[in-house]
């Protein structure tokens, strides 16, 4: 059986945090099984088991359109809303930030780096403090800010944002900071997503 994950030692698998994050996170939104096993990096038969056991608990809702599941939070609930805080603290980087960085001009790559990858990528320490991101590209560095603040405020924690060009990420440079981040987890943000 695989360990729980090191962000929420309380939820069975990374792949469940993932889950519960982006539909908590984005409670005005339905997904289809199909859209939620590719956001989360698994099969559409893991997503639909999980599925089931969420809706049976009353934290999700689904409904049936033609052939397709739909899937969304429910928000009349007692649970949703220490349930969506919980997950935006632990998981809710990843959604967060995928989505707010997909909309800003000049972004091509991003990363979460340092203590908060290394819990998401299973290494074992106390809950992170705070969120490092590295952008790669030009983006305005005013409308990066803002995006940092503004996400920094959902998430209840800082969120510092090293934004470094193309170029650079690319060589093979003797840059230490880079170097580092290199040489430590690194978790990806889809920056493809769909608004």
């Amino acid at each position: 059986m695989k360990a729980s994950p090191s962000l929420l030692p309380l939820l069975r698998s990374r792949m469940q945090g993932e889950l519960l994050a982006l539909l908590l996170l984005h409670p005005e939104r339905e997904y289809s099984i199909t859209e939620l096993a590719e956001a989360c990096g698994v099969s559409p038969t893991a997503i639909l088991r999980e599925v089931e056991r969420l809706v049976g608990g009353g934290i999700l809702a689904d409904r049936r359109v033609g052939r397709s599941r739909l899937v969304k939070a429910r928000i009349d609930t007692p649970l949703y809303r220490p349930l969506s805080e919980l997950m935006a603290v632990t998981f809710g980087p990843l959604p967060l930030l995928s989505e707010a960085l997909s909309n800003l001009p000049g972004v091509r790559e991003a990363y979460i780096y340092g203590s908060w990858a290394a819990r998401y990528r299973g290494e074992p320490g106390p809950p992170p403090g705070d969120v490092d991101v590295l952008v790669v590209g030009s983006p305005d560095p005013d409308a990066l800010f803002d995006l940092a603040e503004g996400v920094s405020r959902r998430l209840g924690r800082e969120v510092n944002v090293h934004r470094v060009s193309p170029e650079s990420w690319a060589a093979d440079t003797a840059d230490p900071f880079l170097t580092s981040v290199r040489e430590r987890p690194l978790a990806p943000l889809n920056l493809d997503q769909e608004a």
